[in-house]
């Protein structure tokens, strides 16, 4: 192998373990909550920070991580990274409390910060033309296959072993990512910086994203009952708002106001914003819709993300190169489409479609039901095949429209929109959700008030009641859960249409930028 291949094999690694992470933890809260005492959080409270510690973190330092990494090298940060993730997984392992594991993930968080943009900036710097869509391609590809197959082997780790081998699983991952570093990536830094770090920019820029991520959050948890998510909503979005001002005042910037004179790099984030929100809030919104109102096992609702998984697998690579060779616009056009095509599709999905109750010890139960061909596995392909077609060139267009000596910020900034984006968007969009499903069971079930907070508290939408119903009560609900559902999936296909117009208006070169 090559030293290019053998770069990208380094950096496919390093960022691979937190697209893994982020998925085989998540199969193994239940066996963490049930085996590790707490003293602060309820079972429930202690999984979710398990969960968004590591995310608030993650999202908050982005933007910092890839700064310095263009300032100081992004190869010596992206083996900091590596060691840093691998050190908090071994501590996470070692957790004897779920205190000491949030607080553990909140530092392996903090260093998965600088896997991600390092990794893009790294294959930014060393491929160029069709090379750098192929090499997107791949490190796409890569990423899919690793965060399609997290469920499955978190799931076999924690039963034959154990929850806390999912964190070790990172140890190896990351020693032979750093080795491959430490012999095959070249150096590379912003020789143009003046050598100083805005950490003003970097505490206001952290304020920002953090407030917006954890306002989202907390909202999203408290049904939008607790202040504290208003409260960190209205301090994220006024420091959002203060970055432009700061940014300018300041002799040397965390983020330079010009990088955002490009007009592609503009139109990518905007879009990141709107597509990757979508795709968030259809993913979560059918998984609950699937097992709570239809009644899909774990499993089966797993399975649905199998067609878009291998889609993106298998076609990354090639869309890669031929957005190298054809440009990235057009396929930041028909991507988006096709998956709007695919969220509309749903908004058909009938409230009689039948369960799927697919179990591991039964093979005849892992065939789908009948009417799945129809109803459901024509948007699972179109919406995979848009994925696949999006996501390599948006990388491609991303990296292409920001100076090589920002390649970590811009990658950077990228990464923030895309994690702090869906938070948003599923706030927004469930409360939506709640509205329209409240309203649909008042109108079958004349009588119920939608603002009863026992009713909220005891059936909620998309999800499986939490009290005995009648036959009628249990059709009501059934019935205005899909009513819920299709607002949300149109919501999910406006959201991509606005993704494809932004990206075909924003990807063509301004006349300066044409000079």
């Amino acid at each position: 192998m090559n030293r290019q291949a053998l770069t990208l094999a380094a950096v496919i690694l390093g960022s691979s373990v937190v697209f893994l992470d982020a998925t085989v933890v998540s199969v193994a809260l239940e066996r963490i909550g049930s085996e590790l005492p707490s003293g602060l959080f309820g079972v429930l409270e202690g999984q979710s920070y398990i969960v968004t510690a590591y995310l608030l973190a993650l999202a908050s330092v982005l933007i910092l991580a890839g700064a310095m990494a263009d300032l100081y090298g992004r190869r010596r940060m992206f083996l900091i990274g590596l060691a840093g993730f691998a050190a908090s997984s071994a501590l996470c392992g070692l957790a004897d409390s779920v205190e000491a594991l949030v607080g553990f993930r909140l530092v392996q968080g903090l260093f998965a910060a600088f896997l991600v943009p390092t990794s893009l900036a790294i294959i930014s710097v060393s491929f160029s033309g069709a090379a750098a869509g192929r090499a997107y391609g791949i490190w796409t590809a890569a990423s899919s296959v690793a965060f399609l197959l997290g469920p499955a082997l978190g799931g076999l780790l924690v039963d034959s072993i154990g929850w806390r081998v999912v964190f070790w699983l990172n140890l190896p991952v990351a020693a032979l990512a750093a080795t491959l570093a430490l012999r095959y990536v070249a150096e590379s830094r912003d020789e143009t910086h003046p050598g100083r770090l805005d950490w003003l920019g970097a505490a206001a820029v952290a304020a920002a994203v953090g407030g917006l991520a954890f306002g989202a959050i907390r909202g999203q948890q408290s049904n939008w009952a607790d202040p504290v998510g208003w409260l960190a909503l209205a301090i994220g979005a006024v420091m959002t708002i203060a970055l432009v001002p700061l940014m300018r005042l300041r002799p040397d910037p965390l983020i330079p106001p010009g990088l955002f004179a490009s007009r592609t790099f503009r139109a990518v984030n905007l879009s990141t914003l709107l597509i990757y929100g979508s795709l968030t809030v259809n993913a979560t919104t059918m998984a609950i819709f699937l097992q709570g109102t239809i009644g899909y096992t774990a499993l089966a609702a797993g399975l649905t993300a199998v067609p878009g998984g291998l889609l993106l697998a298998l076609l990354s690579t090639t869309i890669g190169a031929r957005a190298g060779r054809l440009g990235p616009r057009r396929f930041l056009v028909v991507g988006p489409l096709l998956m709007a095509a695919g969220y509309a599709w749903l908004a058909r999905l009938p409230e009689s479609t039948p369960a799927w109750q697919a179990r591991p010890a039964d093979p005849i139960s892992l065939l789908p039901p009948a009417g799945f061909a129809v109803d459901v596995l024509p948007a699972l392909i179109v919406t995979g095949l848009g994925v696949a077609v999006l996501v390599a060139p948006l990388t491609q267009a991303l990296m292409g429209s920001v100076p090589a000596q920002s390649a970590g910020l811009g990658s950077a900034i990228n990464n923030a929109v895309s994690r702090v984006g869906p938070l948003l968007a599923l706030a927004l969009v469930f409360v939506a959700v709640t509205a329209a499903f409240y309203t649909a069971l008042a109108d079958r079930l004349p009588g119920t008030d939608p603002a009863d907070a026992a009713l909220r508290a005891t059936i909620p939408p998309l999800s499986a009641p939490l009290v005995s119903l009648s036959d009628r009560e249990a059709a009501a609900v059934r019935a205005s859960s899909t009513d819920a559902l299709h607002v949300a999936v149109l919501i999910n296909a406006g959201l991509c249409v606005g993704g494809a117009l932004v990206n075909g208006w924003g990807l063509r070169p301004s006349r300066a930028e044409a000079v």
